[in-house]
């Protein structure tokens, strides 16, 4: 090999020592063109200006250089890093040459792990270095490696169950961040947990102690069994499989919430601080609140949802909704609206048994029991829940279409105000039978009506992108519809024929008290409500009834209907993922807002980036490109990727493009203010990490790709664009209108017009009366 390069057809490493500050000499020609040149800083702090051949392995490179700098060390106690002090490996040697980043000759992550594990031991006053080094470090798998192989974990958790302040909060960044990698935590105790959950339990524990602390409880309660079978389309298992040996997928939900059930402070201090002043202490709760909703069995279901209800955790986010720095909140709070329409559906499918369920009989002897009904006993006992308005005894038949929802809604409606339902319920008692109006079934029927409203049609996605504090007011929303059911069958003198009636006109107000409810004050919905008259909701009701059939809103439709939005969700979702794996080109861009929970910047080295999903769905494959060129089918020519299961929020409207680096997209002119773009968005994870800042080339490739991404996400997420939400629903009132034409089964082919034929030319004409002709 020539020092210089020249005279050889191999591979060169060619190092000329000069100045720190002096890099300035032209680059050397190498045989076939010019060699980039890089400053490499070796351990005694001089620089040398380095020819390195990008196609060699990094051993290779750091051998050569141990020869030509006449180092005595072998070469396994070398590495090369960046100026980053990112590790620089196979992978990403290609790219550094070529962007002629500095390098530094430092020791190999063997000795760098043997080191700090040392000084975790030592426990001395350099200990707030070391962890400063291990956080960088542990996501290395190099360092890893040899960071748990000589038993580093263990004095990494001792340190965390002895330390506070910073040095803890320190410590619990390294081991989130190891917490990175899939593998090397697998052997965490019950011990550790309720540490944890003792940490975020503490109300004077600081921000930076939460931060880290919040995502590894996160982080463990993903780590379920369930979370090693990918969200593939195609995928056909029943049922989530035994982990493996030494897997990291070994805890979830159950493990972690019965450390939580010790510690019982922490809910009621995770659901405090969404009001605090703090955004980021705000942000990391509902970050925690969500994963928790997202990843609960349905062992500790019940449990687990009362304990947030009563903790008031609606009330919590929808003062949120309205607090100056919603930025940063806002993809966590649709989240957490997704994830209580996944609670509220349940709910509504869960059915009511009293005869099984303790807790639903309790909830029923409450409700009949303030009613003050007097015992008849020359009464049969099986007409007991028809004088409360129910059409039999049998209450799981009768709440079957609303489920434990339309248990609960009635219970709130009665203890709101116990003297108001006891006076309803003898009112119409006192009344003829056919004038009665039958209360527990307009309970649930305005349940229903919500229902539809809201589209809680499925467990899935959700596909509202507003905020919609009138749903998380469920059942305040519910108790005014109710009320105002039972005033308009007075005002109208109603009777039993009439329910119907009564039924669509109590349709027709939701619809209008809830309309464009991110906007509008809840005041407002309850004047709507309590304050309109029968005639001016009905002659309003008549007016839409023109416009729309009738037959739209009978039970039988509305079912169709919630089959029909399922089946359109679950296209447009294959169609969204499909484009992922189809793959696309993107604009490189800059983070224009510093959001509290950023916590890096990344500046695009080229313009251009093509990103591709993996069949399997679990990594972003990408290239950098300093111009669009065709790309082929694969992941062959997109040698970075992204692992998905660390991206934990997708922001939109976040970036601006980089001046200069686009020439098809506008940009802003040096000097002008940066503007956000409205097609970017970034993959952000836990800790607030950016791990990419795109901008799309048009809204139809931003819908697919933020929604498509939010889908793959394990909580589920929520829909970023309108263009989804609509697509669903367009799909959803197209299928309804072939199902009522019966196309398919017919095909019966509807003409677009009638042909009429020409008029008479004169009046000399008459109609014959026709005799039938049996042998005609």
């Amino acid at each position: 090999m020539s020092s210089n390069g020249e005279g050889s057809s191999k591979p060169t490493v060619s190092p000329t020592p000069t100045s720190a500050a002096n890099g300035s000499s032209p680059a050397p020609q190498a045989r076939g063109g010019l060699v980039p040149t890089n400053n490499v800083t070796t351990k005694d702090g001089s620089t040398v200006r380095t020819r390195i051949e990008p196609t060699l392995p990094v051993d290779d490179v750091i051998r050569q250089l141990c020869i030509n700098l006449k180092l005595k060390d072998p070469p396994s106690m070398y590495a090369l890093r960046d100026e980053n002090d990112e590790l620089v490996t196979n992978d990403n040697l290609r790219k550094k040459i070529k962007a002629k980043i500095n390098l530094k000759l430092v020791s190999a992550p063997a000795l760098e792990a043997t080191e700090i594990v040392e000084k975790l031991i030592l426990r001395d006053a350099k200990l707030g270095l070391a962890l400063t080094s291990l956080r960088r470090y542990i996501r290395e798998e190099q360092f890893a490696e040899e960071f748990l192989r000589r038993d580093g974990l263990a004095e990494l958790i001792n340190i965390i169950n002895t330390t506070h302040g910073n040095t803890l909060a320190y410590a619990l960044t390294a081991m989130q961040n190891l917490m990175e990698l899939d593998r090397g935590w697998n052997d965490l105790d019950d011990e550790f947990i309720l540490k944890i959950v003792q940490i975020l339990s503490s109300k004077q524990s600081l921000i930076n102690v939460c931060r880290p602390a919040t995502a590894i409880l996160k982080k463990l309660v993903e780590a379920s069994p369930a979370s090693t079978l990918t969200a593939n389309l195609a995928s056909s298992s029943r049922g989530p499989p035994a982990p493996p040996p030494d897997s990291v997928y070994r805890y979830g939900f159950e493990v972690v919430f019965e450390q939580m059930r010790k510690e019982t402070r922490l809910l009621e201090t995770v659901v405090e601080r969404l009001g605090s002043a703090d955004t980021t202490m705000a942000l990391y709760s509902m970050m925690l609140i969500n994963s928790l909703l997202a990843n609960m069995t349905d062992a500790r279901w019940d449990e687990f949802t009362t304990s947030l209800e009563r903790l008031n955790v609606r009330k919590a986010v929808i003062r949120l909704m309205s607090s100056h720095t919603i930025e940063d909140l806002t993809s966590c709070i649709l989240d957490f609206q997704a994830n209580m329409m996944r609670v509220t559906y349940k709910e509504k499918t869960t059915p009511v048994e009293p005869e099984i369920e303790e807790s639903h009989a309790a909830i029923l002897k409450y409700i009949w029991s303030s009613s003050r009904i007097s015992e008849d006993t020359s009464e049969v006992e099986v007409w007991r829940w028809r004088k409360l308005g129910f059409d039999s005894e049998d209450l799981t038949q009768e709440f079957r279409q609303v489920g434990l929802l339309g248990l609960h809604c009635l219970r709130y409606f009665v203890a709101k105000d116990p003297d108001y339902w006891a006076k309803v319920v003898q009112e119409q008692r006192s009344r003829p039978d056919e004038r009665r109006c039958p209360i527990a079934k307009a309970s649930n029927e305005v349940v229903d009506l919500l229902s539809e409203h809201w589209a809680i049609y499925s467990p899935g996605y959700s596909t509202t992108t507003t905020f919609q504090p009138f749903f998380l007011n469920f059942l305040k929303v519910h108790t005014l519809a109710t009320q105002f059911f039972l005033r308009m069958w007075n005002e109208s003198g109603a009777s039993k024929n009439d329910f119907p009636r009564l039924v669509a006109l109590t349709r027709s107000q939701v619809n209008v008290a809830l309309r464009r409810e991110n906007v509008r004050a809840w005041h407002e919905v309850e004047h709507d409500f309590s304050q309109c008259e029968y005639r001016a909701v009905r002659d309003r009701q008549m007016q839409e009834l023109e416009m729309e059939d009738d037959i739209m809103s009978k039970i039988p439709m509305r079912n169709l209907r919630a089959k029909l939005y399922k089946e359109s969700f679950d296209f447009v979702r294959q169609q969204r993922i499909h484009c992922l794996l189809d793959g696309a080109w993107f604009t490189n861009a800059i983070p224009v807002t510093s959001t509290a929970h950023r916590e890096t910047v990344r500046r695009p080295n080229r313009p251009w980036r093509f990103m591709r999903l993996d069949n399997g769905l679990k990594y972003l494959h990408y290239v950098d490109a300093t111009s669009k060129f065709p790309m082929k089918k694969g992941l062959e020519d997109l040698p970075e990727r992204i692992d998905l299961s660390a991206v934990n929020e997708i922001a939109t409207g976040t970036c601006a493009p980089y001046p200069g680096t686009a020439r098809d997209i506008d940009v802003p002119t040096p000097g002008s203010p940066v503007a956000v773009s409205p097609l970017s968005f970034s993959l952000l994870t836990t800790s607030g990490t950016s791990l990419a800042d795109q901008i799309a080339p048009d809204q139809s490739r931003w819908a697919d790709w933020t929604d498509g991404l939010n889908m793959l996400r394990k909580d589920g997420g929520h829909v970023a664009s309108k263009e989804t939400e609509m697509f669903v629903q367009a799909l959803t009132e197209i299928g309804l209108k072939i199902k009522l034409l019966d196309l398919t089964g017919e095909r019966v082919d509807i003409p677009s017009g009638l042909a009429t034929g020409a008029p008479p030319t004169s009046c000399d004409f008459f109609y014959s009366d026709l005799s039938y002709d049996p042998q005609a």
